[in-house]
């Protein structure tokens, strides 16, 4: 999928200085360490500074959802992005970026489907309690499905737990935790890496961005239907999946 279907995509690119980030040191400790790694400083000061300057004003579209023993928080579609913050789609749609996650994962990665509203989406840990149990990102693509997260906000002690190996019957799984500081990038294999994030304690603030690319965005009509039955109830609503869903049918 090319930039130029992503309508609210501006013709520049906010991470066009990636260059300077070595691809052959990231692609080696991200094969080392079972596809994932974090680079601290990822994201320009400025665009860092843009992106937290614009959160308040996006608060009233944070959808809160709760899965009992799973799942506490808040999320912000790619669709309420597009529409209130079209940097987030700049972010997302960045050539360099694009082609330097290319470049470490060392296959050609793709958007997402227009349809996804996954493809980028603000994540608010901001009540006592926010966290997310331990899973897996699964594709429901046929393709592989690599997550980036950027830390845009942190006066939290949320943490991000992951295991390595976890899926490798020749190595043993090694927990390790992290914290996702402002303009800090992790980015990992979905299918491989299990994690969750820890418990928010009452006044914490975190805020994570999310990008999402693809292999392949083939999807079954099963994989198709789960996917938006997931999305319903836990991040973004029924209302709001429903409403997406009949505009889309008329």
């Amino acid at each position: 999928m090319s930039i130029a279907n992503y309508k609210s995509a501006a013709e520049i690119d906010p991470l066009n200085q990636l260059s300077s980030i070595k691809a052959n040191s990231s692609q080696t400790e991200f094969r080392t360490n079972d596809e994932f790694m974090q680079i601290d400083n990822f994201l320009p000061d400025s665009l860092l500074c843009s992106i937290q300057k614009i959160l308040p004003q996006l608060e009233p579209y944070i959808h809160r959802s709760f899965i009992p023993k799973h799942k506490k928080g808040g999320s912000i579609s790619r669709f309420d992005l597009d529409l209130n913050a079209p940097i987030f789609s700049s972010i997302y749609t960045s050539a360099s970026l694009r082609s330097f996650l290319s470049s470490v994962v060392g296959k050609s990665l793709i958007y997402c489907p227009e349809n996804d509203p996954h493809a980028y989406a603000l994540y608010s840990y901001a009540r006592e309690g926010d966290h997310i149990g331990f899973h897996y990102d699964k594709s429901y693509y046929r393709g592989s499905r690599y997550t980036c997260l950027i830390g845009i906000v942190d006066e939290s002690c949320c943490a991000l737990e992951y295991e390595l190996f976890s899926k490798d019957d020749c190595k043993e799984t090694v927990m390790h935790s992290t914290k996702i500081s402002p303009g800090s990038l992790v980015f990992f294999n979905g299918d491989n890496i299990r994690h969750r994030v820890t418990p928010a304690k009452p006044r914490d603030k975190r805020t994570v961005l999310t990008l999402e690319y693809l292999t392949d965005t083939s999807i079954s009509n099963f994989g198709h239907f789960y996917g938006q039955l997931k999305d319903a109830f836990a991040y973004f609503g029924v209302g709001n999946t429903l409403a997406r869903l009949l505009k889309k049918a008329q």
